[in-house]
């Protein structure tokens, strides 16, 4: 029994960093602003206080600093136009596939949230597609997956954000 159990352990956890494909049609997809980058489109500096933002926030801000020094700049939010009911809903209901991206524009570097089996899944790519996703540290599937289960509250199935 304690076999199938780290079986199905192991099969989870690699189940959530299996990358998946940049969709070729990402650049079309639904823009979204969030509270953290609606002062110019960007994410705020590295020196930026931003210790009156949610926890959240706060990680984001640091996670991201550590993929460019001075910090990411310029970003995007990107939701797949035919799962924009289901993003909205705020539940973490979205179907099998591509849904959201978060697009460092400054850098070229896109964070990608696929779904599988109802569970998400993360990858980084470049803009011309290729999988960039790194084996430990601010571009490895698992920095994505602390975050996102993390703030259970603020984070529902790969999806964060809050109604307004």
């Amino acid at each position: 029994m304690k076999k199938l159990l780290s079986l199905a352990v192991l099969f989870f956890a690699v189940a959530q960093v299996q990358a998946a494909d940049l969709p070729g049609d990402w650049a079309k997809w639904t823009s979204i602003k969030t509270p953290l980058m609606e002062a110019g489109g960007a994410l705020p500096d590295c020196n930026a206080n931003v210790s009156s933002l949610p926890t959240i926030y706060q990680e984001t801000v640091k996670t991201y600093c550590g993929v460019k020094p001075g910090g990411p700049g310029a970003v995007a939010i990107l939701v797949k136009p035919a799962v924009m009911a289901a993003y909205t809903a705020r539940d973490g209901k979205l179907p099998d596939g591509a849904n959201m991206i978060l697009h460092l524009k400054d850098m070229k570097a896109i964070f990608l949230t696929t779904h599988k089996g109802g569970a998400p899944t993360y990858s980084v790519h470049t803009e011309d597609g290729k999988d960039v996703t790194a084996a430990s540290g601010p571009l490895a599937a698992q920095t994505c997956i602390t975050c996102h289960t993390g703030y259970q509250a603020f984070c529902k199935n790969g999806q964060c954000g809050s109604k307004k």
